[in-house]
């Protein structure tokens, strides 16, 4: 992607690299031959953000021109205000607290050139309030209040104002940051949109790991996409995409819902959206839908306080108690007895309003049919891990056991299996679902409805190979051309 430096006088930056150009503020706002360029990426350094000044209206008409330009408006908007960067730092105190404990003075101030200060021991601070300011250019005061250190305020930081003994590590910042390694492995030919995929690597049960990551990377650049992986801080570079796909573990409590929120509220392509995430998380919400639109799934009941004793009447034991927000096998427990059964209420009860008690259909492996675009992708059988009757068993010593993982045609599946679960998926939306399905005694019944299903690679990848991931990225391509052609 071409890159852009933007500044008030060129002859102020002497930074020479490949693929950046050092451009004036004037020349940039004035010259019609960067009206039309997509794809460019503009780094704002001018000496002012203050509203209708030189440097305010590069921000503003390179959002327009969607060039992705640091700092956005947004970002020029929320550091002038104390009450948003106090709330969207406050998870920062401990790292502010282990960063400064050795600072003797009572006060402190922190430059943050594009990331990073030059002292490299606040290197991580500094990368923290750059991930949530995404400024080239800034600076934080810290004040300490008896023992503890606060941050009083956050700013830009005009170029004029860098000292001079500092330019040479600014240039050196901004080239490491500028031609940083990513896990793209584009050539030469600028992509014509911007992807970023969340990820957390060191997530226990991400619904891909790194070697599937990298295949979607791949898949991505294949049909046009640049491509960022970026982690939990990056929720303020958002409005630098124009997608957002999500691998991490996705709930309503959990970062990955505030990212798909974020997105969506900023014209981003995102899957999972957030109505696919609220509507599959929560089983609550599931199990009363399939019921309205007489989905057959399993002898299910909504338990509350009310009508806990009629839970071994209307679907038996053993039987299935899930709390609403369960994934990956996980808040999902068997019990065998009506003692088992009033100690698991108790305690599902005691921490939501409502839960799901389920007949218990026991079956060698359950359907997987994966849906996107209310299209099958692949299906499989996910056979139950050895000695459990869950795919996967979180109670083994050393860890969890997983049961096999066969990948077929979608083409080759049982025809009822495929049609059961669409209809399921369309319940929820145009997103990215998985939807097992048990098929036992002539029945096929819905289980669960999952937004963000597992991808790894080798597993659902079996049968399609790349395809698989390329598949997924030109609804990407398509859905991103569509938002575009319609001015968004």
């Amino acid at each position: 992607m071409p890159v852009l430096l933007v500044v008030d006088n060129p002859k102020q930056w002497p930074l020479g690299k490949p693929g950046v150009k050092v451009v004036s503020a004037r020349e940039y706002v004035s010259d019609p031959t960067y009206n039309p360029q997509g794809g460019i990426k503009v780094f704002n350094l001018c000496r002012s953000y203050a509203y209708k000044s030189l440097g305010y209206y590069v921000s503003l008409l390179g959002e327009a021109r969607g060039h992705r330009p640091q700092p956005g408006v947004t970002t020029i908007q929320d550091l002038k205000s104390p009450g948003i960067v106090r709330v969207m730092t406050q998870d920062l105190d401990d790292l502010v607290q282990r960063s400064l404990r050795a600072v003797k003075s009572e006060q402190f101030v922190l430059s943050v050139y594009f990331g990073r200060n030059l002292a490299s021991r606040y290197d991580r601070l500094a990368s923290k309030l750059f991930a949530m300011f995404p400024a080239p250019l800034l600076r934080a005061h810290f004040a300490r209040k008896g023992e503890a250190w606060q941050l009083k305020g956050l700013g830009a930081i005009p170029l004029s104002e860098v000292p001079e003994h500092h330019l040479l590590f600014l240039v050196e910042a901004a080239d490491e940051y500028l031609g940083r390694k990513r896990w793209s492995s584009r050539g030469p030919e600028p992509a014509r949109f911007d992807l970023a995929i969340l990820h957390d690597p060191e997530e226990e049960e991400p619904a891909s790991h790194e070697d599937a990551i990298r295949k979607f990377v791949r898949a991505a650049e294949k049909v046009g996409f640049n491509v960022d992986v970026i982690g939990k801080e990056d929720i303020a570079r958002l409005p630098e995409f124009d997608a957002l796909f999500i691998r991490v573990t996705t709930s309503v409590n959990h970062y990955s819902y505030r990212f798909s929120r974020r997105a969506a509220a900023e014209g981003l392509v995102v899957i999972d959206d957030p109505v696919s995430i609220s509507r599959c998380m929560n089983k609550v919400y599931l199990a009363q839908r399939l019921y309205n639109h007489q989905v057959p799934m399993p002898e299910s009941l909504i338990v509350h306080k009310g009508n806990r004793e009629e839970v071994a009447a209307r679907v038996g034991l053993p039987c299935i108690l899930k709390q609403p927000d369960s994934s990956f096998s996980m808040g999902v427990f068997k019990v065998e007895t009506e003692e088992e059964l009033k100690a698991g209420l108790d305690k599902l009860l005691d921490e939501s309003e409502l839960v799901i008690a389920q007949e218990f259909v026991p079956t060698e492996f359950d359907w997987r049919v994966g849906i996107l675009d209310g299209k099958p992708l692949y299906v499989s059988r996910y056979h139950m891990a050895r000695g459990h009757w869950q795919i996967v068993n979180q109670r083994v010593r050393g860890g969890r056991r997983y049961g096999k993982v066969e990948t077929i045609p979608w083409e080759d599946a049982p025809r009822r299996v495929v049609r059961l679960a669409l209809k399921a998926a369309e319940l929820m939306g145009k997103g990215l679902y998985g939807v097992d399905v048990k098929q036992v005694k002539g029945r096929c019944l819905v289980i669960e409805v999952n937004d963000n299903p597992t991808i790894e690679a080798g597993d659902e990848d079996q049968v399609l190979k790349d395809e698989l991931y390329e598949r997924i990225m030109r609804v990407f391509l398509e859905r991103v051309e569509a938002r575009k052609s319609k001015g968004h």
